[in-house]
């Protein structure tokens, strides 16, 4: 069971209303529960010289910046934090958002996350025990 407690905390001057943003190879990737899809932008595809793992889709996502987007397609990618690797499907869009990458309500059930945007962390169960990463 992951819990959260003051003693796992590191200092941080900002938490409290804030989202919860882990910097991870792709840097500025938004963990945000209240979202139903794993989201990637097209220009961090193309600059990790993934085109050629892109699958087409003729989809929507719906209410994302406020507006519709079309799906330029879906790319599967291996997600590592703090050592546990969990295979994701992510959808590729175009559209001009603040993070390279979010991670949404499947890959939060995945690795039966624990994020907590108030003191900035995210905890995760792994065989050796509880890891916690730290927003930024």
């Amino acid at each position: 069971m992951a819990s959260i407690n003051t003693s796992s905390l590191r200092k941080h001057h900002g938490y409290g209303n804030t989202t919860l943003a882990l910097m991870l190879q792709v840097k500025c990737v938004l963990v945000d529960p209240a979202s139903s899809a794993n989201i990637i932008r097209s220009r961090v595809v193309e600059q990790l010289s993934l085109q050629d793992q892109i699958l087409p889709t003729a989809q929507m996502v719906n209410g994302f910046n406020m507006a519709s987007e079309t799906i330029k397609g879906k790319i599967m990618l291996p997600v590592n934090v703090a050592g546990t690797i969990q295979e994701t499907k992510f959808h590729m869009i175009e559209g001009d958002m603040r993070y390279n990458a979010l991670l949404e309500r499947p890959w939060i059930y995945n690795m039966r996350a624990v994020p907590s945007m108030f003191h900035q962390i995210l905890k995760f169960p792994t065989p050796e025990g509880v890891k916690t990463v730290y927003g930024e």
